[in-house]
C-alpha cells in the first residue's frame, strides 16, 4: 500500500482523498448521471467499487431493499475470487474471519451394509498450486460489506442508494443521456412514487428475475428445472465425525448431500437432495418443510444423526441452467453498428446450481469486466467498442459454467450404482479443479486480447487467462512480494517488461524498452498519457530483472522503472523487482531468458505477450484500444 506520497497522512490509509464528485457529493440521486448501476449484489457491488475509482464520473446504484443485506444466499468463494479482493484491499481480512477449505471427504454407502454411509476418499482442495489465495467460504453479505467499504472509500465516495425498485426503461435514439430509467420509491415516508433518472449506461444487477433484463427484451432460455434441493445454514448437534470439512455425501437411494462448513466454526451449509422434480409439479416442492429437509438429510447420512438446534436460512430451489444470448441491449442485426447502453450481469443473464459455488464468484466477473471498460470510455480513454467486447467475453463464459455445473449437478444427483466407481466424483472433483476456482476462463483474441504469436515468450502467462502472480524480491528494500498484488483496481494497465541479461559490454533490450516508452512519441505512455497527470496514470510499467536483487543497481536502473510521481515528485520505488532465488519467476512462469513484455489488463488478464524489443506491436495493439483524442468526462 502506498500513501503519503501526497503528504502526511495520519489516518486510515485505505481512505482515499475525496476527489470530483465524491466532494459534497449530494445525498439525494440526481436526475442525471454517467452510469446507473440497479442492484446492489455481488456484481452491483464490485461495479460501484471500480467505477468510485473514477471521481469525474456521475455513478450511482439503486437497490430496492431499505438497507443492506443481512443474510446471503451465496456463500463460496473461489482462489480467483480472492485474488479480486486482493485488488480492492480486502483479501487478507476476509481470508481471516472466513472459513478455508483444503480438503474434501467424500461418502458413499458401506458395500458390506448400504444403508450405512463410509467415508472412502479424501482430496486436497488444491492439489496443484493454482493459486496461492485460499478457496474460503463467508457469507455473501460480508462480500457485498468489503466492497461497499471500497466504494466509500474510494475518491467518488460513492454509496447505494436504498429504497429505489427499478420499474423500466426506455432507451432514445439521442441526447447525452439517451436511458430513462424510471424508479419507483421502495421504502421511507415517499414510498411508492416514481420518478426517472436519465443515464448515459446501465448495468443491470438485478437478478434472475431482472427487470432489466425483460425491459432491453433479452430472455434467460435453457433447461427446465428437474431436480429439487433444500439448503440450509444450521446450527447442528451431531455424531458425523467430518461436520466440519467440506463432504460430498452420496446415500444406498441416491438421496446425497453436499455440506459446506461456515466461517465462525459453528455454522454449516446443507444442500439436501430433494429428488426429481415432475413437470406439473408446478413449484409445489417449494413448499417442502423444514422438518422434511431434515428427515431426508437424516436419512441420507445414517448411521449418523444430527439434530437442528437453529436454523439460520433456508431455502428450496430446483435446479436450471438458463443463458440469455446476448448481455446487452444491441439486437443481433446492430452489432458493430451502434453501441450499448444496458448491460446485464450474474444471475441477470445466468443462471445454475449452487453446487459448483460459481454463482458469486462469476457474477464478480461479469460486474469488474464491465465497470472498468464504462471508465474507460466516459472518461475518453476508449472507443466506444471496447463496450462491444462485454457480452462477447462474458456470454462464451457463463456458457461454459452452465456446462460445467450442468456435469457436477448431474453427478452429485446420481445414484451410486450409476456412477459405478466409488471414486468417480473425487476423481471429478479434483481433474477439474481449475474450473471451479475461477481459473479456466480464457479471452479469445479480440480488440484487448491479443493472439498467441508470442506466447512461447512467456508460457505461464497465457494470454486470454488471468495474470498467475509469482514470488519476487522488490529491488529497493529486499521484500520478497508478490508480483500480482500490486496490481490494485485503479483502471491502469500493467505493462511488465521481464528483462534480458545480456553478455558484459553489451547493451540491454530492457535499458532500449526504458527509453522508448518513455520517450518515443509511439510510446503509449507518451503519446495517450492526459497532460498534467502522473507519468503512471494510465499505465503501469515494472521491470523485472533475472539476477538477484543484489545485482541490480539501483542508481543504474532507467527512469521509466523509477517514475516520478504526485505533487512532490518523489521517487516510485515499487516498480523494479529481481528474480527470487528460491522461486524464480522467469523459471515458475516460463519467460525466456532474453526477456518479453506482459501486457495485463486492468481486470487482471493477460492482454498480450511480446518480445522485449517489439516496440512497433506494442504501439499498435494500444492504438487500437486508448483514444488519441483524449477527451475526459467533465464534473
Amino acid at each position: 500500500m502506498q500513501f503519503h506520497h501526497h503528504g502526511y497522512v495520519s489516518g486510515d490509509p485505505r481512505v482515499q482523498p475525496a476527489a470530483g464528485t465524491g466532494v459534497d457529493r449530494p445525498a439525494e440521486l440526481p436526475d442525471e448521471v454517467d452510469v446507473l448501476i440497479v442492484g446492489s449484489g455481488p456484481a452491483g457491488m464490485i461495479a460501484a467499487a471500480q467505477l468510485a475509482q473514477f471521481p469525474n464520473l456521475v455513478t450511482r446504484m439503486v437497490e430496492r431493499r431499505p438497507g443492506r443485506l443481512e443474510v446471503g444466499q451465496a456463500d463460496g468463494i473461489q482462489a480467483r475470487s480472492v485474488e479480486t479482493f486482493q485488488a480492492f484491499g480486502f483479501a487478507d481480512r476476509i481470508i481471516e474471519e472466513a472459513y478455508r477449505i483444503t480438503e474434501m471427504c467424500f461418502w458413499a454407502p458401506d458395500p458390506d451394509n448400504p444403508r450405512n454411509i463410509v467415508r472412502t476418499s479424501r482430496a486436497p482442495d488444491d492439489p496443484t498450486g493454482i493459486s496461492e489465495f485460499p478457496h474460503l467460504i463467508v457469507n455473501q453479505a460480508r462480500v457485498l460489506d468489503y466492497f461497499a467499504e471500497a466504494a466509500r472509500n474510494a475518491p467518488a465516495r460513492l454509496e447505494p442508494d436504498y429504497g429505489y425498485e427499478f420499474v423500466t426503461l426506455e432507451i432514445a435514439d439521442e441526447g447525452e443521456h439517451p436511458v430513462a430509467v424510471t424508479l419507483r420509491r421502495s421504502a421511507g415516508a415517499n414510498a411508492g412514487e416514481q420518478r426517472i433518472v436519465r443515464a448515459k449506461y446501465v448495468i443491470g444487477c438485478d437478478g434472475a428475475r431482472s427487470r432489466v433484463r425483460e425491459s432491453i427484451g433479452r430472455e434467460l432460455v435453457g433447461d427446465q428445472a428437474n431436480h429439487a434441493w433444500g439448503v440450509m445454514d444450521v446450527l447442528v448437534e451431531t455424531d458425523f465425525p467430518d461436520i466440519r470439512t467440506k463432504c460430498a455425501i452420496q446415500s444406498h437411494d441416491g438421496g446425497s448431500i453436499l455440506h459446506i462448513p461456515r466461517e465462525g466454526n459453528h455454522l454449516i451449509r446443507m444442500y439436501v437432495d430433494l429428488g426429481e422434480v415432475s413437470a406439473d409439479d408446478h413449484g409445489a416442492v417449494r413448499g417442502t418443510t423444514q422438518e422434511e429437509v431434515e428427515a431426508r438429510a437424516n436419512a441420507i447420512i445414517h448411521p449418523y444423526a444430527l439434530t437442528v438446534k437453529h436454523v439460520c436460512w433456508r431455502s428450496v430451489y430446483e435446479v436450471g441452467h438458463r443463458l440469455a444470448d446476448r448481455f446487452d441491449d444491441v439486437p443481433e442485426e446492430l452489432v458493430g453498428v451502434r453501441g450499448p447502453r444496458v448491460f446485464i450481469t450474474g444471475d441477470a443473464c445466468h443462471t445454475h446450481s449452487a453446487k459448483a459455488g460459481q454463482g458469486m464468484n462469476v457474477s464478480m466477473q461479469d460486474g469488474w469486466n464491465i465497470a472498468w471498460k464504462l471508465a474507460h470510455v466516459l472518461e475518453g480513454r476508449a472507443p466506444e467498442s471496447l463496450l462491444d467486447t462485454y457480452s462477447a467475453e462474458r456470454q462464451v463464459i457463463a456458457q461454459n459454467l452452465i456446462e460445467f455445473d450442468r456435469e457436477w449437478s448431474s453427478m452429485m444427483a446420481a445414484k451410486p450404482e450409476e456412477l459405478g466407481d466409488p471414486n468417480t466424483l473425487a476423481d471429478f472433483y479434483v481433474k477439474t479443479a481449475e474450473f471451479p476456482a475461477g481459473m479456466m476462463t480464457r479471452y479469445q483474441p479480440s480488440l484487448i486480447t491479443g493472439d498467441a504469436a508470442h506466447q512461447e515468450l512467456a508460457t505461464g502467462f497465457p494470454i486470454g487467462k488471468r495474470f498467475k502472480s509469482n514470488a519476487a524480491t522488490r529491488v529497493c528494500d529486499a521484500n520478497p512480494v508478490h508480483l500480482g498484488h500490486h496490481h490494485r483496481a485503479d483502471g491502469r494497465w500493467r505493462i511488465y517488461a521481464f528483462a534480458d541479461r545480456p553478455a558484459p559490454g553489451q547493451r540491454s533490450k530492457a535499458a532500449d524498452f526504458a527509453e522508448w516508452i518513455s520517450g518515443s512519441p509511439e510510446s503509449p505512455v507518451v503519446a495517450f498519457t492526459p497532460e498534467g497527470a502522473d507519468v503512471d496514470a494510465w499505465f503501469d510499467v515494472k521491470v523485472i530483472y533475472q539476477q538477484d536483487h543484489t545485482g541490480v543497481d539501483l542508481a543504474a536502473v532507467p527512469s521509466a522503472y523509477l517514475p516520478k510521481v504526485g505533487p512532490f515528485d518523489l521517487v516510485d520505488y515499487e516498480k523494479v523487482y529481481a528474480a527470487d532465488p528460491r522461486d524464480d519467476i522467469f523459471e515458475a512462469r516460463g519467460v525466456d531468458r532474453g526477456g518479453a513484455l506482459v501486457v495485463v489488463r486492468p481486470d487482471h488478464y493477460v492482454a498480450t505477450v511480446l518480445p522485449l524489443d517489439a516496440e512497433e506491436e506494442l504501439a499498435a495493439f494500444f492504438a487500437g484500444i486508448v483514444n488519441a483524442e483524449r477527451q475526459p468526462v467533465g464534473i
